[in-house]
């Protein structure tokens, strides 16, 4: 695979047939994101393991009824595997995954795949919107001192025009400002958010599974503190787990402060006890558990107090789920930028749907999912047939 300004382009596989190849990496992408063994696709389609493994290594090609087999078995379309480039933004950062737990390798490349089909959705609709300007800073936590993240969430939020209020909408906030967000389904993966940079552009990818809104709006901070503070770190920094942990204790500081600033939070905040955070809870639309972490970083109440309060929550259950978590009191927020995008190149007759799916080549389902339309927005309508009639 070779990138080529704003063009990534796949190496087709070696075949003595004329015609569309098959693209190795194409299908790699396939498999490692539905995440099967080359040994179970294998099996779907009637083939040798070893089969899978040169067409993915591109020794061969596959043939035509094998062709047809493998788009099924991995649910895309023929096309998916034939298309030699795929448009993006430039290079990619280094991507900062949150709660993987074991199976992260595979989880990884899953992840990965998907967020490579983001950028190329995003890129392919770039072609005919402007979207939002990236207005997101950049800061160096080194030049900062002890408190210096804070200071450098200060710094967004007045390069933001926030003021010092809460944040009633972090989603809309960010996407307004440049960032490109989706929000999708990955079934059976603890994968809760990450983020990256594609050339100038940044994105963040989050899991719908998380439901508590209050938590989602920690998660979009989270990122947006990877975004501004760590755009230029090596993925081989991030093998050192020491070192990782301090990257993401600095996003969660971030987080706390973004969310609940140090010149303003402090002035409502007059008691330890649980019941009161819930008021702040609703007003704030930042977790009880939060605000704790954020009381402990600013010093509003001393260590035995914090302890105290821990300890509350977990005697009243609140660890995974806090009063005041359903949507219907504090909403998930939902992304919009892709969904307006993809609306107003349809409606413009710039591009049909059938001619954006041609174009991106890449499951519809998938495409729904990443510009957050309706289930079935894609699919193919049925042509309105003539029917005989009485004159």
């Amino acid at each position: 695979m070779t990138e080529h300004s704003n063009i990534v382009q796949f190496p087709a596989a070696r075949s003595s047939r004329s015609g569309r190849l098959l693209i190795p990496a194409r299908l790699r992408d396939a498999r490692k994101f539905l995440r099967i063994s080359q040994d179970e696709l294998a099996a779907k389609i009637g083939v040798s393991r070893q089969a899978i493994s040169q067409f993915e290594r591109g020794d061969r090609s596959p043939e035509p009824e094998n062709f047809a087999a493998l788009a099924a078995a991995l649910e895309q379309p023929v096309g998916f595997f034939t298309t030699e480039e795929a448009p993006v933004f430039g290079a990619y950062s280094t991507r900062f995954y949150r709660k993987f737990g074991s199976d992260t390798a595979r989880r990884r490349e899953a992840s990965d795949t998907v967020a490579s089909w983001l950028v190329q959705v995003a890129k392919v609709l770039d072609a005919s919107v402007n979207y939002p300007p990236v207005k997101v800073p950049e800061y160096d936590v080194a030049d900062f001192g002890e408190d210096g993240i804070d200071e450098i969430a200060q710094r967004v939020r007045a390069d933001w025009g926030l003021g010092l209020g809460p944040i009633s909408n972090v989603l809309a906030l960010l996407e307004s400002n440049g960032v490109i967000a989706c929000r999708y389904q990955m079934v059976g993966e603890k994968v809760e958010a990450f983020s990256f940079w594609n050339g100038d552009r940044p994105f963040i990818f989050m899991a719908s599974e998380k439901k508590a809104g209050v938590r989602s709006r920690f998660d979009l901070a989270h990122e947006l503190g990877h975004l501004v503070m760590h755009r230029h770190i090596d993925s081989a920094d991030i093998e050192d787990k020491d070192f990782l942990k301090e990257i993401e204790r600095q996003a969660d500081r971030f987080a706390g402060a973004f969310l609940l600033p140090a010149n303003s939070f402090p002035n409502e905040v007059f008691t330890p006890r649980l019941d009161a955070f819930l008021d702040l809870k609703r007003r704030w639309r930042v977790s009880v558990q939060a605000m704790i972490y954020r009381c402990s970083d600013l010093g509003i109440f001393d260590d035995g107090q914090i302890l105290n309060m821990r300890k509350q929550v977990s005697f009243r259950k609140w660890r995974t789920q806090e009063p005041l978590d359903d949507p219907s009191i504090i909403p998930l927020e939902t992304p919009r930028l892709l969904t307006k995008a993809f609306e107003m190149v349809e409606q413009s007759g710039r591009m049909s749907v059938d001619e954006l799916k041609n174009t991106i080549q890449i499951n519809p389902s998938i495409i729904e999912m990443i510009c957050n339309l309706a289930p079935g927005r894609l699919a193919d309508a049925e042509p309105s047939l003539n029917s005989p009639s009485l004159k």
